[in-house]
């Protein structure tokens, strides 16, 4: 089996919802950071063999195949194919996943993955009001099935944040903590350039819009909370956004062909799932099957980005990892930076990547939560 290699990976600024990217076409999104991945990348685009994006409910602008559509408005060869997948959040980390082992099966030598959304022009709202329209309210209600196995209880994500703060006890002054300390990251890195390199400016947007160098514990602990007698707020939850990142992945034989330089070697990816009522916890069950197969500790591992969904995600996880936050989000995470749903795991890879090079470290963990209670983990070697 040959290995995955990374080679390059481009993102555009996270824009904040109706921010500076929410009049951009999502194909156009796509299409900027596929233009500067095949300028970067330094291959000729026609050796590409497939083009994999994720993308969370493509429905209006989004739908068709987001990913072929993207490279097509990019002015690329139209021999490439392109394809779409939707692993809910997990959608482009899934993206990379497929990439991944289609270079390492040895059918494709280069694969670029990546996602997109544009969560101002298609609100998350946008595919259960599409439902209503043929009659469906709820996608559980009417399987039987599912009705034997879970009841009709609420599944939301809502519910599983609290389900998750009461579980692990964790309270609201904690988690209001560790979100101020993501915006402070966040705003540090984006202040120290630390995003400089793996960011390609898209019109006047030059840089991540989320980040809040004003906020302060004393107004998160005025908001309102998202369910009544709950404890988790806007402030406890990721950002609305847009945007789209891109990876570029060569087998070792497109490295010589090409005269590529890999940056890091996919070391480990699966996926695993916990209980859909709770949802959010996938990537607690899913890391410990990642360490075990790998052969790694959580001590081995230099960074990780998991995804904010929620503070209650990372911290329940953090309790059941041991990691040391020290090395989590440590440029800020979606809190702070914003979760444009189909995009967010190729652009945590990307983040992970270049901060991995930043900082010397070997290998780069990522997780993240997905509906349904999935979880993806891919662990990258920095080389």
């Amino acid at each position: 089996m040959t290995e995955a290699y990374l080679v390059e990976a481009v993102r555009t600024p996270v824009g904040r919802r109706g921010g500076g990217l929410a009049g951009v076409h999502p194909a156009d999104l796509g299409a900027h950071v596929l233009t500067a991945l095949m300028d970067r990348g330094g291959v000729d685009p026609a050796a590409v063999d497939d083009v994999i994006f994720g993308c969370v409910d493509a429905i209006g602008p989004q739908a068709g195949n987001i990913a072929r559509t993207s490279w097509l408005a990019a002015g690329l060869p139209e021999a490439v194919p392109g394809v779409t997948v939707d692993r809910q959040c997990g959608s482009s980390q899934q993206a990379l996943h497929f990439a991944a082992q289609a270079v390492m099966s040895g059918t494709a030598d280069l694969v670029v993955a990546g996602g997109v959304q544009n969560m101002s022009a298609i609100p998350i709202s946008a595919a259960m009001l599409a439902g209503r329209a043929y009659g469906f309210d709820d996608p559980f209600r009417g399987s039987a099935g599912w009705q034997a196995r879970y009841g009709d209880q609420e599944i939301g994500q809502f519910r599983a944040a609290e389900l998750i703060a009461a579980k692990w006890s964790l309270e609201r002054a904690e988690m209001e903590r560790y979100a101020l300390d993501s915006h402070r990251r966040a705003v540090a890195a984006r202040a120290a350039g630390r995003f400089t390199r793996e960011i390609v400016p898209l019109g006047d947007v030059t840089a991540d819009e989320g980040p809040r160098p004003d906020t302060s514990l004393e107004k998160m602990a005025g908001l309102p909370t998202l369910t009544p007698g709950g404890v988790v707020t806007a402030a406890l939850a990721s950002q609305i956004s847009d945007g789209a990142a891109a990876l570029l992945v060569a087998s070792e034989a497109a490295v010589r062909t090409h005269g590529l330089r890999p940056r890091a070697r996919v070391h480990h990816l699966s996926v695993r799932a916990d209980d859909p009522v709770y949802m959010l916890t996938g990537p607690i069950p899913a890391t410990a099957h990642a360490l075990r197969r790998s052969g790694l500790t959580i001590d081995d591992i230099d960074l990780v980005e998991i995804n904010e969904a929620f503070v209650p995600v990372v911290l329940a996880w953090q309790r059941e990892t041991g990691a040391d936050l020290s090395r989590v989000n440590v440029n800020g995470g979606a809190v702070a930076l914003g979760h444009p749903l189909g995009a967010t795991g190729a652009r945590l890879m990307t983040t992970l990547l270049h901060t991995l090079e930043d900082t010397g470290g070997r290998y780069g963990l990522q997780t993240m939560c997905e509906g349904g209670g999935t979880a993806n983990v891919t662990i990258i070697e920095r080389l």
